[in-house]
């Protein structure tokens, strides 16, 4: 690999005279810098920052083949229709179950030439030795993995498919890797490192802060008086905009009593057909409909400035995926809303876990075939053996080798330990359930976001590991406890009289010296420890190793690799020594 040292001014004018682009932000030149000079990349960016032009211009620099995973078909043919837009882009292929045969060999022989080019693949065709072989002959530069939380399990959106990337990426020699994504937690960061088995990479975190979108929940008692509420509050707010429900008949009822107000609606989510999933797309991106009311399927690939709202009806699973969702809304920067309608007993809902869970017996059973085998051996062989469907073994198959008892790559899955199949279920199931209790400590962390009586935008920037001490002005808390302090302000005036004096006050008192809970007063350390300091490493004597996601006045939320997140009284910390630094 030769690594090469290039200014930002000329990174400049190569953008300006090849792609027309006058202005880069400084988190895309950072990290096409780091990727020209050789070093892998997990760039954390919100959609409309700009994620693409980071690959596009490295490939642009670099020539030779550069390698987009992508797994939207529509996504791809945007940004092949993109480039053939741009000045002198590199050369831009898209391979994919919509490209015919016959066309798929001069696809691979456009980029095959001196100047290489973009080649823009789905994680499916990466599973295609004929692929993997096609691109080791070719050379591989630059691979640029999009929508990279999808090869995290702890991500909201893990696709198995993206699992082989790694594998993939090692066998082309592990050229440069840059992995994009548009959310990602420190747990999703840390994954996506090592999934993708990225060396050294630098991680920019950029774009969090989205201080033009208005925060705001609203907690119901019913179902009934929830979705009125819904109803009216997209009826009322600037258009155009997207309403998340959580189930596909949600989205018809949803958008036909919309319909009804008079508003131009569309339903979507993962049942429609593809050509009535894409109708939608363009409807939407030419205006032609007020409101899609959608499940979580309607969201990779949204590339679209004007969205005025997004409102959700459901709870999401995670803060990740919540905030990924409303990100969607006011990517021009003028201000738009990010409304959440909840119900405590929404949470209970979510049945996450026995969907998932495979049965004990048929993990046993899937790793004492692949051992039979003796050989590598593929999802569909497996299948047939056991008289299954393919996907159930897939499911199966990802759920051991998470556990490290099998490995799997484009020739198949082997065993790695010859252990019983009850043993290599159990080590299976074990993973699982670690699994399941960080997903049920996500999901209470949502609860946390929804029922908060501090600034939202603080919160969920600490989630995300961004230390913000301001309130943002720019939510419905920091709207009440304002309203709520000019009151205690007004109260104080009125009580400050004589028979105040006399201890008749009827405004709140704070006696001289009481502590008011901040940092400060905390017993035994300074509020500059690294207990207290977030993405600080940490050690519980039960959880074990953790990093510290938020600090506030009275408790700090720590997220433990096998535990998921938790949130720790300030005080017992201190008193009981839970935490200690991690060595």
């Amino acid at each position: 690999m030769n690594d090469r040292q290039v200014s930002r001014r000329d990174l400049q004018r190569i953008a300006a005279r090849r792609f027309g682009w006058e202005h880069l932000q400084t988190g895309q030149l950072e990290a096409v810098e780091a990727l020209v000079g050789g070093r892998d990349v997990l760039a954390v960016m919100p959609t409309g920052y700009g994620k693409s032009a980071i690959y596009q211009l490295t490939a642009a620099t670099l020539g030779g083949v550069t390698v987009v995973v992508s797994p939207l078909i529509a996504l791809q043919a945007d940004q092949v229709a993109g480039l053939a837009d741009a000045p002198d882009a590199p050369a831009a292929v898209a391979i994919n179950s919509s490209v015919r045969a016959a066309s798929v060999e001069a696809s691979w022989q456009r980029v095959a030439g001196p100047g290489g080019g973009i080649v823009f693949l789905a994680p499916e065709q990466l599973a295609k030795p004929e692929t993997v072989d096609r691109l080791r002959e070719l050379g591989v530069t630059l691979f640029a993995v999009d929508e990279a939380h999808c090869v995290s399990s702890w991500g909201h959106d893990f696709r198995p498919d993206y699992l082989r990337l790694g594998d993939v990426i090692s066998q082309l020699g592990h050229p440069r890797t840059v992995a994009l994504t548009a959310t990602g937690s420190s747990p999703v960061r840390r994954e996506i490192a090592e999934r993708l088995h990225l060396r050294d990479p630098l991680v920019l975190t950029r774009g969090f802060d989205r201080p033009n979108l208005w925060l705001e929940v609203t907690r119901h008692v019913d179902d009934a008086e929830k979705e009125h509420a819904v109803v009216e509050r997209v009826v009322e707010l600037a258009k155009p905009g997207l309403l998340y429900v959580s189930t596909r008949a949600d989205t018809e009822r949803y958008a036909a009593l919309l319909a009804e107000r008079g508003l131009r609606t569309a339903a979507y989510h993962g049942g429609l057909r593809a050509a009535d999933r894409r109708a939608v797309h363009r409807d939407f991106h030419e205006d032609e409909v007020d409101v899609v009311v959608a499940t979580s399927a309607f969201g990779m690939g949204i590339d679209k400035p004007n969205v005025r709202f997004v409102v959700h009806a459901a709870v999401p699973e995670s803060v990740d995926a919540y905030y990924q969702e409303i990100g969607r809304a006011g990517r021009d920067g003028e201000p738009a809303a990010a409304d959440l309608h909840y119900r405590s007993e929404d949470l209970g809902l979510r049945k996450f876990f026995a969907a998932r869970r495979p049965a004990v017996g048929a993990l046993a059973r899937t790793y004492a075939a692949i051992t039979a085998a003796g050989r590598p051996v593929g999802a569909a062989e497996v299948a047939a053996e056991l008289g299954i469907s393919t996907r159930a073994v897939t499911g199966h198959v990802n759920a051991l080798a998470d556990a490290g008892v099998i490995s799997t790559d484009r020739r198949g899955s082997r065993v790695l330990d010859e252990i019983t199949p009850e043993e290599a279920a159990a080590r299976a199931v074990e993973r699982i359930e670690e699994r399941e209790r960080i997903e049920a400590s996500r999901l209470e962390m949502m609860r946390g976001y929804a029922e908060t009586t501090d600034c939202r935008r603080l919160f969920l920037l600490g989630y995300f590991g961004e230390q913000h001490s301001e309130p943002c002005g720019n939510c419905d808390r920091c709207r009440r406890n304002g309203e709520m302090s000019s009151e205690d302000d007004a109260d104080t005036q009125a009580s400050s009289t004589p028979s105040d004096a006399a201890g008749d006050a009827t405004g709140p008192r704070r006696d001289r010296g009481e502590s008011d809970g901040g940092a400060s007063d905390a017993p035994g350390r300074e509020p500059s420890d690294p207990l207290f300091t977030p993405q600080a490493a940490v050690v519980h004597a039960e959880w074990g190793t953790g990093t510290v996601m938020r600090v506030e006045d009275d408790r700090v939320t720590v997220f433990f690799e096998t535990e998921g997140y938790k949130v720790l009284s300030r005080d017992l910390v201190l008193d009981r020594a839970l935490l200690e630094p991690a060595s």
